[in-house]
């Protein structure tokens, strides 16, 4: 596994040798990886692709007032499991690199619309700072196929909308939420949880599944089903930021007819934001 933290030092080493059959698989990453980041280098792997995953924790996405000073940094336990499993290549900038001239004068790159609602509406600029710097990585590592976890399904749409309207010859592809046996989506940020709130935690998927349910059984009610969820998750210690139904073309609130949804949740949980979702129809 090679490992470089300079732009040139990546192109060296993507132009260097011949792509495999599978040709080039990303994972973009900000670190402390888990087994949900694990699960996106096995899918390139299992495709034949030479795999390039970059570690970055970008300040761009962060607000402020939020963690980005105390966001994990493992970067040698992160290698150690990148070299287990397999990956080809790791990057491994610093600001200076991606951002050289600084990040308030750097160009940014804004998707509308689908960043107005959900982690958008709360989150002032938080996805400008995503498709920033994900549009850079991807112009700098030129990849066939780039994997993005559904846990973050906003992003994923987002990203795919960027792609799209920007003519990147790169396909984008989902990975399923990779949970903890009791349903918790795993994130860097649970580290962040006590174990008390550890315990709690699980309530949040737990009643994105009691409101799938309860649109599989037919109820067009998605509002109400949505506000007793919130009143539950409240109730155990969770701030709801928000708990909607919506449509995963357009991320527009959901109604009855539509097949191509899903139901989104943030919550904080003392300091910690939790975020997951699941999907009620097919996209």
């Amino acid at each position: 596994m090679e490992i470089v933290n300079t732009a040139q030092a990546l192109q060296g080493q993507l132009s260097g040798q011949s792509a495999p059959a599978g040709g080039i698989a990303f994972v973009p990453t900000m670190g402390n990886l888990h087994e949900g980041h694990l699960s996106l280098v096995a899918r390139g792997l299992d495709a034949g692709a030479k795999v390039v995953v970059s570690i970055f924790v970008n300040p761009l996405q962060f607000s402020a007032g939020e963690d980005l000073d105390a966001y994990p940094r493992t970067l040698e336990h992160d290698l150690v499991q990148l070299a287990a499993i397999g990956a080809d290549l790791v990057f491994t900038p610093d600001v200076s690199t991606l951002y050289p001239n600084g990040l308030q004068a750097h160009t940014t790159v804004r998707v509308p619309h689908l960043t107005d609602v959900l982690c958008g509406q709360h989150r002032a600029g938080h996805f400008d700072g995503v498709t920033t710097v994900v549009c850079k990585l991807l112009n700098l590592v030129s990849p066939d196929i780039a994997f993005f976890g559904e846990k973050d399904l906003q992003q994923l749409l987002v990203i795919r909308r960027m792609v799209k309207d920007l003519a990147m010859p790169i396909r984008i592809e989902g990975v399923p939420t990779f949970r903890a046996a009791d349903g918790l989506a795993l994130s860097s940020r649970n580290s962040y949880l006590s174990p008390a709130e550890r315990a709690i935690a699980p309530q949040l998927y737990k009643n994105l599944v009691t409101i799938s349910e309860g649109i599989q059984s037919g109820s067009g009610d998605y509002a109400g089903l949505c506000q007793t969820a919130v009143q539950r998750l409240d109730s155990l210690g969770f701030v709801t930021e928000y708990c909607e139904v919506r449509r995963c073309q357009d991320l527009a609130l959901a109604g009855p007819d539509d097949t191509d949804a899903a139901v989104f949740v943030a919550a904080q949980l003392g300091g910690t934001r939790l975020i997951d979702n699941i999907q009620v129809g097919t996209y």
